[in-house]
């Protein structure tokens, strides 16, 4: 038996063109399937090479269609070589046989489904006449951010942004700005970029924890949406919370890494604090906010079952479009 697979460069990714509505409904439908328990999801490992300031992320998960891995680069320094900081690879697989499907260029699909995990947990966690937003970040998955908030909150009609680097965070507003048909304003702080905000996002990219968003920022009813690789929040930010809800808590409670691991690693936050994952909200079986009074934390670290969702939707495109290259495997 001749066996082959199909192999999406980034071209092709690219010229496929999910729609954000296909982007949203491919991430929802997946985590509806996790809540009702219909996928099966690794805790995420780490790979750290030696002398490198960086590492590799390797994602495993199952949906109905296929068995996923992604492996994933975080080269914090890749934009001196002019290199996303993240460069990622998607493998497909039978999830019945063991024969792989595709490999997939997965860097825009990483930022896309970071995207859409922020924007359906603000769907279901923010406050329905949520105006401002805040974002710290101006990296790939900010974009996305940004931009599927702003189909899932219309809202929203002040946009501030702020990232480390003038030059970076000005021309990511701008780009949103000329994209979206809204202003988006660069600030030069962390705090004229998170207080008062009804929605806050920290995508930041630290080298290492430092408690730059004060809690004293965050107004009464916000969502704070903390991902950075690495702490950027004060261990006080979960007790003004009336919610927190996570991704999973099987990868949120272990690992090295993550916006919220100082308070894992301390105790502050426990399974029993967390209210909900994400995926139980989505599929009914537990509530979101329910009632604009609510301070809400959502943690999403990331999961490998939404990259496989995004992939399954690019190859089922690519399919009827007829794009991509066919590899023969044996």
């Amino acid at each position: 038996m001749t066996l082959e697979l199909t192999y999406l460069a980034g071209a092709d990714v690219a010229a496929l063109a999910l729609t954000d509505d296909e982007i949203i409904d491919a991430v929802a439908g997946v985590l509806a399937a996790q809540g009702r328990g219909e996928t099966v999801l690794e805790p995420r490992v780490h790979l750290f090479p030696r002398g490198a300031h960086g590492h590799f992320n390797v994602l495993r998960g199952a949906t109905s269609e296929h068995a996923g891995v992604k492996v994933v680069g975080d080269y914090v320094d890749n934009h001196r070589l002019g290199l996303p900081s993240e460069l990622a690879l998607l493998l497909l697989m039978d999830p019945l046989t063991g024969v792989p499907a595709a490999i997939l260029d997965a860097t825009a699909i990483t930022e896309m489904r970071t995207g859409a995990m922020t924007a359906i947990g603000a769907r279901h966690l923010a406050r329905r006449d949520a105006r401002t937003l805040g974002h710290v970040g101006a990296r790939g998955t900010a974009y996305w951010n940004v931009r599927l908030l702003c189909r899932v909150l219309p809202t929203l009609t002040e946009i501030r942004v702020h990232s480390r680097r003038v030059a970076s965070r000005e021309a990511f507003a701008r780009r949103l700005s000329a994209e979206l048909g809204r202003e988006v304003r660069a600030v030069d702080s962390w705090e004229a970029c998170v207080r008062g905000a009804d929605v806050v996002v920290e995508a930041s990219r630290l080298s290492a924890p430092e408690p730059l968003l004060a809690t004293g920022w965050i107004a009464p009813g916000a969502l704070v949406i903390p991902y950075g690789t690495v702490s950027a929040v004060e261990l006080e930010l979960t007790d003004i919370m009336d919610k927190i809800v996570v991704d999973d808590w099987g990868q949120a409670g272990s690992g090295p890494l993550g916006a919220l691991r100082a308070h894992v690693d301390s105790g502050r936050l426990t399974a029993e604090r967390v209210h909900a994952e994400l995926s139980q909200i989505v599929c009914g079986a537990r509530p979101g906010r329910e009632s604009e009074a609510e301070t809400i934390l959502f943690w999403h670290r990331g999961l490998s079952i939404t990259d496989v969702a995004l992939g399954e939707a690019l190859l089922a495109k690519a399919r009827a479009r007829g794009v991509g290259t066919c590899l023969p495997y044996r």
